[in-house]
C-alpha cells in the first residue's frame, strides 16, 4: 500500500471522537442531480460555450488529495474562482462519515477544462462529521437539506434530495475509477445557483442540516496567492 499523499484530522459529532484520515483518494463528483433532463440540458449549455461533455454521468474527478483542507483560509490563483456546497462522504477505516464540503474552482478554465479547473483550487470541508456507520445505505438522504451564502448573501439553497444518493454515487465511481479501497472522501454533487450567476467573492459559509437538527458547518475566506 503506498504511503498516503495527505492526511486530516476530523472530530466526530456528539462522540468527541477524532478521526485521522491518510489519504490517497479525493474525488469529487458532478453531474449527479436526479433529473436527468436537467443534466442533459446543463451539458448542452456548457457544449455551447466550447467545454465538452463529460466521458461519465455522473462525472468522477480523481483529485490530488493535498487540495482537501479543512483551514479557514485558501489560496487561488486568480480572482475568478467561486466555492459550491456540497454534502462529502468521508470513508475511514471501514466507517462511513458525512460532512459538509465545498467545491471551489477556478471559473476561467471551466470554461475549457472542467477537470483542471477543479484542480486549481482547495476543496475545504468542515473539520466535523457525522458517523453514517459501516452501510452509507442507511443514511437519510432525502431529509437532508443544503445552503451556502457568500459574502453573507444567499447564494444557493436546496434539498439533498435533488442530488443521488451516495450509495448510487459509490457504486457508480467505482464501476468508472476502479475499486478503492483506502480511506476516501467523495463531494457528492451540488445545486442550482439561487440567481443563476457564479460570484466570485471572499467569504463562504456552508451549512448541512440532519433531520434530528445538527447542522454541519464550514467557513473560509479566499486570498490570492503571492508570486
Amino acid at each position: 500500500m503506498p504511503p498516503p499523499l495527505a492526511t486530516l484530522t476530523l472530530n466526530v459529532v456528539g462522540t468527541g471522537e477524532e478521526i485521522q484520515l491518510s489519504l490517497n483518494r479525493l474525488i469529487v463528483a458532478g453531474y449527479t442531480a436526479r433529473d436527468q433532463a436537467a443534466v442533459a440540458h446543463h451539458i448542452a449549455e456548457l457544449a455551447a460555450i466550447g467545454v465538452p461533455p463529460p466521458a461519465s454521468v455522473p462525472a468522477f474527478y480523481d483529485l490530488d488529495p493535498r487540495l482537501l483542507t479543512t483551514g479557514a483560509v485558501i489560496e487561488v490563483d486568480g480572482p475568478a474562482t467561486s466555492g459550491e456546497v456540497e454534502p462529502v462522504i468521508v470513508r475511514h477505516g471501514g466507517r462511513h462519515f458525512l460532512a459538509v464540503g465545498s467545491d471551489h474552482t477556478d471559473r476561467d478554465l471551466e470554461r475549457t477544462d472542467i477537470a483542471v479547473s477543479k484542480a486549481a483550487c482547495p476543496k475545504p470541508i468542515g473539520g466535523t462529521v457525522v458517523e453514517i456507520g459501516p452501510d452509507v445505505t442507511s443514511l437519510d438522504w432525502d431529509r437532508l437539506a443544503a445552503d451556502c451564502t457568500v459574502d453573507d448573501r444567499a447564494y444557493q439553497e436546496d434539498s439533498v434530495a435533488t442530488l443521488r444518493h451516495p450509495a448510487e454515487l459509490l457504486e457508480r465511481m467505482e464501476a468508472v475509477l476502479g475499486r478503492i479501497a483506502d480511506d476516501l472522501v467523495l463531494f457528492c454533487g451540488t445545486f442550482p445557483l439561487l440567481t443563476g450567476t457564479f460570484v466570485h467573492g471572499s467569504a463562504w459559509q456552508m451549512c448541512l442540516g440532519m433531520p434530528d437538527g445538527t447542522t454541519l458547518t464550514h467557513r473560509y475566506e479566499t486570498k490570492l496567492r503571492s508570486t
